[in-house]
């Protein structure tokens, strides 16, 4: 079996999944990069050191030899890139009905008011729905993808929940005794300081801990345009003692403070697509506090048994539920163990990998797919199907 996958460039939380891959298929898996990075996220610590390997091609460096083997491939997985070219190509290959994968975040995450736009519905008509009885199916990376995608009446009974899948660690007791040796409870929070992130829920949140006197230490770790302006309203609100501002990090420094924190926040809004820090933070122990509007968050949350979700940017319901979680330090634990079990032995690129490889095997032999019965390839529930 050969399967290419086309995105815009390879990064930590594609390389997992990539090298899962390489490692089933041996050469007859490549990754095609139609760009590199952007300096924006080199300079926020991100590598791509993942373009040395093997099995990753440029396509400014072979577009001839690439847009052959786009037709010729017994899969293509298509996630998110804007290259022309190669969209034309995927498009030859599923009217001539071979097999595709389009692997997408929300088409409407600024509002599915959008879906009235003509010039929209004629762009996803052309890219999705004029498709819908050929071999074409949805790797829905966030729980709202496939509602989006209903609205234009595209891949009906073919969408299966898909995600992001950054490096799985596996962690012996130690990890726990190192949480449970800390003098205060640590609380975590990593993404850019951006409005949809809301890292000013933070801020709020350390004063309301403070006026309960409760022992605690926030670590921000990013940065962006509101970085100061948040520093600035935490100088003001009298928290700076209570919080540590990390700047952006590398991959490996935000891994080492999750594994030393208790709880993680995820803030997120609907304008998030997945927001791959709950899967480390999940992976590295702690218990989650997450908003259910990132794309995430209803895939990986169980409320109430590895984490908690909060409603609609509900500030309040967050606060309550990271009280929670302080006050109670067995359920902390316990939630935090269950998280790590969720991300070790269902939502991890290994799991990802072996059963993409699965169902494609069934497409290959003229067969229906059997989705997995939970985690990556799992079907919809009513709700968001």
């Amino acid at each position: 079996m050969t399967i290419t996958f086309i995105s815009n460039y390879i990064n930590h939380h594609q390389l997992p999944f990539c090298d899962a891959l390489s490692c089933l298929l041996g050469d007859g898996f490549c990754f095609v990069q139609t760009e590199a990075m952007e300096e924006e996220r080199l300079k926020m610590g991100w590598s791509n050191t993942g373009e040395k390997r093997t099995y990753v091609r440029q396509f400014a460096q072979e577009e001839e030899q690439i847009l052959a083997l786009i037709n010729d491939s017994d899969i293509v997985l298509a996630g998110w890139f804007e290259e022309i070219k190669i969209e034309n190509a995927v498009q030859a290959r599923i009217k001539n009905n071979k097999i595709v994968f389009r692997s997408s975040e929300r088409i409407y995450r600024s509002g599915r008011w959008k879906f009235i736009s003509p010039r929209g519905l004629i762009r996803k008509f052309k890219e999705h729905t004029r498709h819908r009885n050929k071999n074409y199916y949805l790797l829905c990376a966030g729980a709202y993808v496939a509602d989006d995608f209903r609205l234009v009446l595209a891949y009906p009974g073919k969408k299966y929940r898909w995600g992001y899948f950054p490096k799985t660690v596996s962690y012996g007791e130690e990890l726990w005794r190192q949480k449970n040796n800390a003098k205060a409870v640590k609380i975590c929070w990593a993404g850019r300081f951006i409005p949809l992130k809301h890292p000013e829920y933070m801020i709020r949140l350390a004063s309301d801990l403070k006026k309960r006197s409760h022992s605690f230490m926030i670590n921000m770790i990013g940065a962006g345009d509101s970085e100061n302006d948040i520093k600035k309203q935490a100088f003001k609100s009298g928290v700076l003692e209570s919080m540590t501002f990390h700047g952006a990090c590398p991959p490996e420094k935000v891994r080492a403070m999750m594994e030393s924190s208790h709880i993680h926040v995820f803030t997120s809004d609907y304008r998030e697509g997945w927001g791959a820090v709950l899967n480390e933070a999940m992976n590295s122990g702690c218990a989650v506090v997450a908003s259910e509007e990132a794309g995430a968050t209803r895939y990986l949350v169980t409320d109430g048994v590895n984490g908690f979700s909060y409603p609609n940017n509900k500030y309040e319901k967050m606060r309550d539920l990271v009280l929670e979680l302080i006050e109670n330090p067995g359920r902390r634990e316990k939630m935090g163990r269950n998280a790590y079990k969720t991300i070790t032995e269902t939502w991890n690129a290994e799991k990802a990998a072996g059963e993409l490889v699965r169902v494609c095997n069934d497409v290959l032999r003229g067969g229906d797919i059997v989705p997995a019965k939970e985690g990556p390839l799992s079907i919809h529930s009513n709700r968001h199907s």
